[in-house]
């Protein structure tokens, strides 16, 4: 069967324009992170401002022998005197300025206590995903060499075990075995207050090299342990399900067999083509579990007093401080969002199938 000249013409030209630079895999990613960050955004105006009772009232409850004078000044300062979509006009308008407004009671700027904060919780989110991830995977390939045998039903039952338990429960068996118990790890807080840390970054570990204060270092490693292993853990169960599934199915595929025959030893296999191979699922998984890394971090941060955004988020809502909760809640639905689109860049530098899909 021929095809007419002109078709072959139409599909060339239809292969070229999906292939040229707007076609691009990579730029279309990109071209998404706005249009999801508007998404964001939108979705926390809306669920802020559906929160029960009057934030304006709720402030000035606190304050002894306010007036309706004082709550309408409350409700100008935080911009509910308008309707909806005037709200929303200007909170779109102060988003593009960097402009989150003040805390109702620190009087501090939001933006300036999301820097201090977002740093800590990225620290503490990045080392829980690099552990659930060794973890996670060192487990799940280990199972798979030994499937069937009592190492894989021991490492899927801790596995399953592992992402079962709440954030909070583990949290809390962490603190009384480690901390009250063998007394090996302090259990609240960042660093020492022993120590005068005056941060740079903000990132600690940066920091120490910055200011030659390695002396920071270690106090700041015992304090992150429990609360990053908390997190780790039941993110590293599901992440061990996964790698061993993927890890048998690529094992299974022929060029494996063909490796083996070529005289190549397990490990390297293992590392050189069943890995790279399986990395697809595993990093795909890895990165929306970092979502979820950032919810829970809300609850370890507060059970461990580590003060990051998730403290932040849960002292503002405590405090009835409305401002601060749209700008903690909106800083956590950023960061998730430019956190997949990294996870989706690194899945098609890994995986050429997926820009020809895409």
């Amino acid at each position: 069967m021929t095809i007419a000249p002109d078709r072959e013409l139409a599909t060339a030209s239809a292969r070229r324009s999906r292939s040229g630079p707007l076609g691009s895999p990579v730029l279309r990613r990109l071209a998404m992170v706005p249009v999801v960050s508007f998404v964001v955004a939108t979705v926390v105006f809306l669920v802020v401002r559906a929160l029960p009772g009057d934030p304006a009232e709720l402030l000035s409850a606190s304050m002894v022998g306010s007036t309706q004078a004082d709550v309408d000044r409350i409700r100008t300062d935080l911009g509910l005197d308008g309707s909806l979509p005037v709200q929303f006009g200007h909170y779109l308008a102060a988003l593009v300025h960097l402009d989150l407004g003040s805390s109702f009671h620190s009087g501090r700027t939001v933006v300036d206590l999301l820097a201090g904060a977002l740093p800590v919780t990225i620290e503490l989110a990045a080392v829980g995903a690099l552990l659930a991830a060794v973890l996670g995977v060192g487990t799940g390939i280990v199972a798979a060499h030994h499937r069937g045998t009592w190492v894989d039903s021991t490492i899927r039952t801790g596995a399953t075990l592992g992402f079962s338990l709440p954030w909070f429960a583990l949290a809390v068996l962490a603190i009384v075995v480690f901390g009250v118990w063998l007394d090996w790890l302090p259990i609240f807080g960042r660093i020492p207050n022993s120590l005068d840390y005056a941060p740079v970054t903000g990132f600690v570990l940066v920091d120490a090299v910055l200011q030659n204060r390695y002396d920071l270092i270690g106090p700041w490693l015992q304090h992150l342990v429990l609360p990053a292993f908390t997190l780790a853990a039941t993110s590293a169960g599901f992440i061990t399900r996964i790698t061993r599934e993927a890890f048998l199915e690529t094992m299974a595929q022929g060029f494996v067999r063909t490796a083996r025959m070529k005289g190549l030893g397990e490990a390297r296999i293992a590392v050189g083509h069943v890995l790279r191979n399986a990395a697809v699922p595993i990093l795909t998984v890895s990165g929306l579990l970092f979502g979820s890394l950032l919810g829970g971090a809300v609850i370890t941060e507060t059970v461990f007093a580590y003060p990051g955004v998730g403290n932040l988020l849960v002292d503002a809502v405590n405090r009835r401080d409305y401002l601060l909760v749209q700008g903690a809640a909106l800083a956590i639905g950023l960061l998730f969002t430019l956190v997949n689109a990294a996870v989706d860049l690194a899945v098609l530098a890994i995986d050429p199938r997926t820009r020809r899909a895409g």
